[in-house]
């Protein structure tokens, strides 16, 4: 990732080496337990009330109350995952609208930093850029389609105090290459995150070498890293050969709590909260076959304890100062 550094704007803390947290799975966390009415998955409506903003404060602080405890860095997401086109018409918002969820939703993240940024465990404003479809279902844009569908977004993120942002559970190249390619236009440090089925390989049937390495090929290696997430690590960990370049480009992880296929969690009426314990440990083997590894945090099913158990597991002061 160093070697990236030069090409941004932005001076990136996580470039420089240590171990950042993230949160766990935000919209299952505040549907399960929280109690909170999340149409169509999409936490930003609760950006339109105050009511929701609290609650959205209330879970952020929760994880970096972790990260405070521990003397670690902090990537911190936006709730803009369904903040798209498609998405925001479901929902009722148009495109100004959206334009001002996206950068109130950095903006509701800016007072965060100011408390909990120290020298010693710096924050990274994230902006979080979803799939146009189903996270669970592969996608049909080209490249040139999904940069441009994506571009206002992206603006949107890029004129605001985002430091960088990162599409997650990207089901195929062509839309990871797009938000690169509009990314890259706009001058935004940028991550794609890819999830992956039981199997280790992404919706379409393509492995993620390929698509880590398609993507690399088709936009000269612009993102500033790789993740895998919205899968659970039994799902890839066999794959990862730490010699092999294309996974020395994976500089995150952000699983599932739950074992079970996509499939089975779309029909599932109850969350999974899978093995704590488990999980963690998977963790703490994933910092050894990824030698780039930053970013550890959680996608569904996953809480402030997976967190707390991950950082614990893998941080190596963090047993001493739990």
């Amino acid at each position: 990732m160093e070697e990236n550094l030069a090409r941004y704007r932005h001076d990136l803390p996580l470039v420089r080496g240590g171990m950042f947290l993230s949160d766990g799975g935000m919209e299952t966390a505040l549907i399960f337990h929280e109690g909170v009415d999340l149409p169509h998955f999409a936490s930003f409506v609760l950006l339109s009330s105050a009511e929701g903003r609290r609650q959205l404060l209330r879970y952020y602080t929760r994880y970096l109350e972790i990260a405070r405890r521990h003397a670690t860095g902090f990537v911190l997401d936006t709730a803009t995952w369904r903040a798209n086109a498609d998405w925001g018409e479901k929902l009722g918002f148009d495109a100004e609208a959206l334009k001002k969820v996206n950068r109130d939703a950095v903006y509701l993240l800016t007072g965060l930093r100011s408390e909990y940024e120290r020298p010693e465990a710096p924050v990274v404003l994230n902006g979080v850029i979803g799939p146009r479809g189903d996270g669970y279902r592969a996608g049909r844009m080209t490249a040139i389609e999904a940069e441009d569908y994506h571009s206002a977004q992206i603006a949107a993120l890029s004129g605001s105090e985002a430091d960088m942002i990162t599409a997650v559970t990207m089901t195929n190249t062509e839309e990871a290459i797009g938000i690169v390619r509009s990314a890259r236009n706009h001058d935004m440090p940028c991550a794609i995150s890819f999830t992956v089925e039981t199997d280790g390989r992404l919706i379409t049937g393509r492995p993620l070498e390929h698509a880590i390495e398609t993507v690399d090929a088709e936009t000269d290696g612009y993102p500033l890293y790789y993740m895998i997430n919205c899968a659970h690590p039994s799902h890839f960990e066999n794959m990862l050969d730490r010699q092999s370049a294309w996974v020395r480009r994976i500089g995150g992880i952000r699983a599932n709590a739950s074992t079970k296929s996509h499939a089975e969690l779309d029909e599932s009426e109850t969350l999974d909260a899978g093995d704590v314990c488990d999980l963690a440990e998977r963790y703490r083997s994933l910092t050894r076959h990824l030698p780039h590894l930053r970013v550890l945090g959680g996608c569904c099913g996953t809480d402030h304890r997976h967190i707390t158990a991950i950082c614990e597991a893998c941080l190596p002061h963090a047993a001493l100062s739990a």
